[in-house]
């Protein structure tokens, strides 16, 4: 019964405050009433989704399935983290299918725009702007009444008494949410680009790597193959220091074994049958290098 009935005093309050409730909603219509959503062209193609977007509708199932205790405001924070620390390669695929959707959106948004269908979509919201005007007109006068008395009672004002359904605040808010549109659109693009460049860099720097690998390898296959050309240069030169070639008289050294080894090739080749006896010791020396 106390709880059905309550005190006086207490009756007085709740009247009071739902008096004080009452008022603010006639003078600035901020509260206890819907504003109309935006005509929506049912014949229009599918807007495009965005990587994000295609993200979330890929995961959010199968997290809340995982988690069925968490509420949906933290699965989708959830799912924010996720998709910022998600892999390069792994989010390039979503950004890939949504540029390939936003381009099937132009596409079809071009084609759309030529038809009749299109055009009286067009003169509809024209027509319910015009009357929507008017009627904002006579909305903006009541709504200053009632702003002018709430200025005279000295009651502070606060965001939510701003008169949402006037002419001039309708075309800000649009103003405002066309910026946000670019700035969205402006901050994906951002991120697909930062996403390929990315993507560019690390496989710049697994080439890089690799390179580096081949260039160490190849200079030690140099110095190896260097050692031995000079190891067998001494041999050259000490075994055949005692066959001074025909004619000039010349014997080798460690500096001029190769041009010394020119012209005995070249000797023996003009001549094989003049200089056998060269051969055969050119053979002798040669068999002790191989042992």
């Amino acid at each position: 019964m106390d709880e059905q009935t309550g005190s006086p005093g207490a009756n007085a309050d709740n009247n009071s405050q739902r008096n004080g409730d009452e008022k603010p909603r006639r003078g600035s219509w901020t509260k206890g009433r819907k504003r109309k959503k935006p005509m929506k062209d049912s014949n229009a193609p599918k807007a495009p989704l965005t990587g994000y977007v295609r993200f979330m509708n890929d995961r959010r199932e199968q997290l809340r399935a995982e988690r069925p205790d968490v509420p949906f405001p933290e699965i989708t924070r959830m799912l924010g983290n996720e998709w910022s620390k998600l892999p390069p390669e792994e989010k390039q695929r979503y950004l890939d299918e949504a540029e390939r959707d936003k381009e099937r959106y132009m596409r079809e948004l071009e084609k759309y725009q030529k038809t009749e269908a299109y055009k009286h979509f067009t003169r509809k919201v024209q027509e319910k702007q015009k009357g929507k005007r008017h009627r904002g007109d006579v909305g903006h006068q009541v709504a200053n009444e009632a702003l002018h008395e709430k200025d005279a009672e000295g009651k502070d004002r606060t965001v939510f008494d701003i008169p949402i359904f006037t002419e001039e605040f309708l075309n800000h808010s649009k103003a405002r949410e066309a910026e946000l549109r670019q700035l969205r659109k402006t901050n994906m693009e951002y991120e697909e680009r930062n996403a390929a460049l990315q993507k560019h860099v690390e496989s710049m720097r697994g080439a890089v790597e690799r390179l580096e690998g081949d260039v160490m390898q190849e200079r030690g296959r140099n110095g190896l193959l260097h050692q031995h050309l000079e190891t067998l240069r001494q041999a050259l030169s000490s075994s055949f220091s005692t066959i001074p070639l025909p004619g000039s008289g010349e014997t080798p050294t460690l500096e001029t074994i190769d041009s010394y080894m020119k012209k005995l090739h070249s000797i023996i080749v003009s001549n094989p049958q003049e200089h056998e006896n060269l051969i055969n010791t050119v053979r002798e020396v040669v068999n002790r290098l191989d042992r």
